[in-house]
């Protein structure tokens, strides 16, 4: 017997690389074929219910017993024009695979792992779908024909549940791979038995019970239309949750804020918002921002702010991604990239930090090659927003924001989006700073001399370092 050496990325189909089931879509395309005939109206609404319900919770034991008895309704459909049904309706449902998914799939690719979707779903159902995505074999239920048309009949077994499992099983043992080595993705607690034989399960979109077991078992969960992390709650992530208190008058009641331009933030697609930075209440601001856009955002951050035990976790659980300023390393670019691939927004301050001593008051912003980098590497539109007076209300010397009697004036402007060329760090960083500064007041580009009581805000309690350094900062190769 060959040595088991190879590995697996095994995928479940329904509510795992789809956000719901894809009967529909193959009913749709058989019907248009003139297969299977038409659904009685009384029905409709009866099968939308279920598809629903099916969407929210998964599948049950109850919900899949019709799909037990499918071999039967195709007794007699003809095999070839099944085959040119599924074929059409694969190239539909490959649109309709979770953003994330592609990555994972290159991911595993590129580890050499085979790519296997295993399913309940007929052969003929699914196949045609495996092929459009490259896979390299399908474990499905299987139909037997004859004579050109379908029996009626199964050939094998039903493939759910422990028979899932069982044929998984048997496929790995028939072709050399690993289970050991292998990962397998599912949402489905009946599919516990197929996450139990791999050595690297992930609970993908897991219904209520799937979702405890793999708490129990210390399993990965993952949302493949999220970045890795995004935990969701109740279906929603919590951004999506959060967004209707995102109100200036809920989160800063004491401030005074104008917003310009949010309709240049994209209502859909991935975008890299970038904004100048002047004081630790600026993400506040931006969150503000996004929010009116209506969208959920992925922000950089520093690691010491990712490093506290209860504040980390949840930053995490937003999508935040960890930076280690003086390591120089691509990882956040790369995580960046992904979220950003996968259709999300990402927000960074290409400064890296809030400028000190006289740095700050430079009409001249000077950033690092990180946003200009990551914007030439992933082709999306760079999105520039131009903060002013947040430090009134937070400056770098303090530890808490101030909570004056009067109203500090606060703006956001967004601009329109553009591109980089891409061939260039140092000429694409410099467009990203003048596009930004171009958004700010009069006054932030007229040179001038801060009062000792301006140039001591900028510095964090406690500074000792050199209060002209900042001024000598230039793009480097880090974040």
């Amino acid at each position: 017997m060959m040595g088991m050496s190879s590995s697996a990325a095994i995928f479940d189909l329904d509510r795992t690389l789809l956000a719901g089931s894809s009967s529909p879509v193959f009913q749709r395309h058989l019907a248009a074929a003139g297969i299977g005939g038409e659904r009685s109206p009384l029905l409709v609404p009866v099968a939308e219910t279920l598809a629903r319900f099916y969407e929210q919770f998964g599948e049950n034991w109850l919900m899949m017993q019709p799909a037990k008895l499918a071999s039967r309704a195709a007794a007699g459909w003809d095999v070839a024009a099944v085959e040119t049904a599924c074929k059409a309706a694969a190239k539909e449902l490959v649109g309709m695979i979770q953003p994330f998914a592609p990555g994972v799939f290159a991911e595993h690719r590129a580890a050499g792992a085979k790519l296997v979707l295993a399913t309940t779903s007929p052969e003929p159902f699914v196949r045609p779908l495996a092929e459009e995505l490259d896979f390299d074999d399908v474990i499905c239920t299987r139909w037997k024909q004859s004579g050109g048309t379908y029996t009626g009949e199964t050939d094998g077994p039903f493939v759910w549940g422990r028979e899932k499992a069982d044929a998984v099983e048997a496929w790995a043992a028939a072709t050399g791979v690993s289970l050991a080595k292998s990962h397998a993705y599912s949402d489905s607690y009946y599919d516990a038995p197929m996450l139990d034989l791999v050595g690297n399960p992930v609970a993908v979109n897991p219904d209520a019970q799937l979702a405890a077991t793999a708490t129990i078992k210390g399993w990965p969960i993952r949302h493949l239309d999220k970045s890795e992390g995004v935990a969701k709650v109740a279906g929603r992530e919590i951004q999506d949750w959060t967004r209707p208190l995102m109100r200036p008058e809920l989160v800063a009641p004491n401030v005074s804020f104008t917003f310009t331009g949010i309709e240049y933030i994209p209502t859909d697609g991935p975008a890299l918002v970038v904004f100048n930075h002047r004081s630790y209440f600026d993400p506040t601001v931006m969150g503000l921002v996004v929010a009116k856009a209506g969208r959920s955002v992925r922000g950089l951050g520093k690691k010491e702010v990712f490093d506290v035990p209860i504040a980390g976790r949840f930053l995490k659980a937003l999508g935040g991604i960890r930076v280690e300023r003086a390591t120089g390393s691509d990882e956040p670019l790369k995580h960046a990239a992904k979220a950003l691939s996968g259709g999300e927004i990402v927000m960074m301050a290409p400064q890296g930090t809030i400028p000190r001593g006289p740095a700050f008051f430079d009409p001249v912003l000077k950033g690092r090659w990180g946003a200009a980098r990551l914007a030439a590497m992933t082709g999306v539109p760079v999105v520039p927003v131009g903060l002013w007076g947040t430090e009134k209300v937070w400056p770098r010397s303090a530890r808490l924001p101030k909570f004056s009697l009067g109203r500090p004036e606060v703006s956001a402007t967004v601009g329109r989006p553009f591109h980089v060329q891409g061939d260039d760090p140092d000429a694409d960083t410099e467009t990203i700073m003048e596009a930004l500064v171009a958004l700010l007041p009069d006054e932030a580009r007229e040179h001038r001399v801060p009062t000792e009581e301006e140039l001591l805000a900028t510095f964090p309690p406690g500074y000792s370092g050199d209060p002209n350094a900042e001024a000598d900062r230039r793009p480097g190769t880090d974040t």
